[in-house]
């Protein structure tokens, strides 16, 4: 598997992350060196890719890759498109998702899905936020109008999303979205292309840090939604050439995934 993380100033969070990451790999993973981390440097200014680069490992292989278009979006696009394995995903810097969610997403894979996402938004997650009242009311606001974008979906923006790697860089070579918001399009995409996904919870606990302002990028969140919006119109369902993507396009849920 290979793992991207998204940087931006990131040399407070990242260490603990990346560590947290090797210990999973040296308990969890057969053979060292199967989980792959591609840290992408999106145009930081402080020590950031030079840490990245400092935790590689042969237990844990770090690859740090720069990316100098700013945006979310845009550095995971580029990670993606630096893949060649079969299953890639992306996660936070501040690994604010507990790993737990490798191993589910895994199951969820052998079961059949296309891509499974972490998400908060289940009756079975756990999460620990520090936000404001105009904050949560603005997300909420967001859910529904991604909602519209890719029904069934409880929860488009926690940041730990896994997917068969052919999948991921043919959709996200088609995703035009550089800010926070293009976790909807990608979601959009898949499902226009047919891929299953699977909704799993997770333990989420807010990391102080976040380099997200509600006043700056909330509105450009917002409007990147209407771009979308914009850009699936009119598009139709694509028929896969892939056997493995004939399937139904949503199943929301851990107990649905696994029943299906």
């Amino acid at each position: 598997m290979q793992l991207i993380i998204p940087a931006y100033n990131e040399e407070a969070r990242l260490p603990a992350t990346l560590r947290a990451l090797r210990r999973h790999a040296l308990g969890a993973v057969e053979t060292p060196g199967s989980l792959q981390v591609i840290v992408v440097d999106n145009a930081s200014t402080d020590r950031t890719a030079a840490i990245a680069a400092a935790a590689d490992s042969p237990a844990m292989r770090v690859q740090v890759l720069a990316c100098p278009t700013k945006g979310k979006g845009a550095a995971v696009r580029a990670g993606v498109a630096a893949t060649t394995a079969d299953v890639v995903g992306f996660m936070d810097a501040d690994g604010a998702t507990s790993l737990d969610a490798l191993q589910d997403a895994a199951d969820l894979m052998a079961r059949g899905a296309d891509v499974a996402i972490g998400s908060r938004g289940l009756e079975d997650s756990i999460t620990m936020a520090r936000h404001s009242r105009s904050r949560a009311v603005g997300a909420s606001v967001y859910r529904k109008l991604a909602g519209r974008l890719v029904p069934g979906v409880a929860d488009t923006q926690c940041g730990f999303k896994i997917m068969r790697g052919e999948l991921a860089r043919t959709v996200f070579a088609a995703t035009e979205t550089v800010g926070f918001s293009f976790d909807v399009e990608v979601l959009a995409r898949a499902r226009m292309a047919g891929a299953r996904i699977a909704e799993f919870p997770v333990t989420w606990i807010d990391v102080p840090g976040s380099s997200f302002m509600p006043l700056r990028h909330g509105f450009a969140s917002f409007a990147e939604l209407a771009d979308i919006s914009w850009r699936m119109r009119g598009l139709r369902p694509v028929v896969p050439t892939s056997a493995g993507l004939r399937r139904p396009p949503v199943v929301t849920g851990l107990r649905a995934a696994a029943e299906a």
